[in-house]
């Protein structure tokens, strides 16, 4: 917290306080929402007390306090006004009109982020990002650096305000194409673009972007073990009809990032897909890509795919087991074959 921001609270806070006082000593109506005025007003002074104490121990303790204390504003200024029994002083006018300079200061400096404290970090990040990018933006233009391009990039992206990161990204490449970030979010862009059109009502049917697939596919080459590259492969991937290296890519983005959501919904509709082409990779998805990952890359089990294993060492694999492995009795005839010619063609 900056030096002014805590001078722009000071003064806040003592005007919001003549403000209040004021009308009580210059009044004899009575305030019927005073006490519980009053206890609100103490437990702001004592939760802005404590933030202005927090040292590195206690810093973890910051959003709960923040988050305590947004509720606190929002419950003062969801009360009536105090009632007085006559008119302000002229003095006071003045300290209304101050009042009024520091609430719009405080606008675009100290109290977004008592706002921010009622909101998830994701929707307290897309507000942040949002207010940062005009700024991002005039500084990208007036340098001209692929780092402010990047930061301004990334920014956008993150806000949703892809024309505006589309730009950014775009001016970055001029100077250094190799920026991986830059690459693959300019190809997704365009990607999307075209996605837009095809929904919009275009007149010609929209078809897979080669300059994005080709943004994308360099970007993965530059970054392999970047989660996102690997996400935005697949995604492209699957746009072009290629179903299985799609899934080797988004299931390499499940390894890279095992908390990430992301590319489930694609990996059941490429299995559904699959599964209604393909009786092999129907059995082979319903008892064995759990373990051994979507398009038989591995997981908890081994790579499928790296194993070297004839039709026959597989065939008796899956009959009787081995190691942790279970047997599978149940598959056997055609849906063993179909099994077996899967698994064979990953070897070749």
């Amino acid at each position: 917290m900056t030096t002014l921001t805590l001078a722009l609270l000071g003064l806040l806070l003592v005007a919001a306080a003549l403000l209040v006082l004021a009308p009580l000593r210059n009044s004899t109506v009575s305030d019927p929402d005073a006490l519980e005025r009053s206890r609100l007003e103490a437990e702001r002074e004592r939760l802005f007390g404590e933030l202005r104490g927090l040292t590195p121990d206690t810093e973890p303790r910051r959003p709960e306090l923040e988050g305590r204390a947004a509720r606190v504003l929002r419950s003062l200024d969801g009360m009536p006004p105090a009632p007085s029994g006559r008119l302000p002083a002229p003095w006071l006018w003045g300290g209304l009109g101050l009042l009024a300079a520091l609430v719009v200061v405080g606008a675009f400096s100290f109290i977004p982020g008592w706002q921010l404290g009622g909101l998830n970090a994701a929707e307290a990040n897309t507000v942040k990002t949002a207010v940062q990018l005009p700024g991002l933006a005039a500084r990208a233009k007036a340098s001209g650096s692929v780092a402010d391009e990047l930061s301004w990039g990334k920014a956008a992206f993150d806000a949703g305000q892809y024309d505006q990161a589309a730009s950014a990204y775009a001016a970055a490449l001029k100077q250094n194409p190799r920026q991986a970030e830059a690459l693959r979010r300019l190809g997704i862009i365009l990607l999307t673009r075209d996605d837009n059109a095809a929904g919009n009502g275009a007149t010609t049917q929209a078809k897979p972007n080669d300059q994005a697939f080709l943004l994308i596919r360099t970007a993965a080459q530059l970054a392999p073990s970047d989660p996102e590259s690997q996400l935005l492969l697949g995604f492209a991937l699957s746009r072009y009809g290629q179903d299985a290296l799609a899934l080797t890519a988004l299931e390499r983005y499940r390894s890279l990032n095992p908390q990430g959501r992301d590319a489930d919904e694609m990996i059941a509709a490429i299995r559904s897909r699959q599964n209604s082409a393909d009786p092999g990779t129907a059995v082979y998805a319903a008892n064995c890509a759990s373990c051994h990952g979507a398009a038989g890359g591995g997981g908890i089990g081994p790579s499928l795919r790296m194993a070297g294993l004839t039709r026959v060492s597989v065939a008796a694999i899956v009959k009787n087991g081995k190691g942790a492995m279970p047997a599978f009795p149940a598959i056997t005839g055609k849906s063993l074959d179909a099994l077996l010619m899967l698994v064979d063609g990953w070897q070749k």
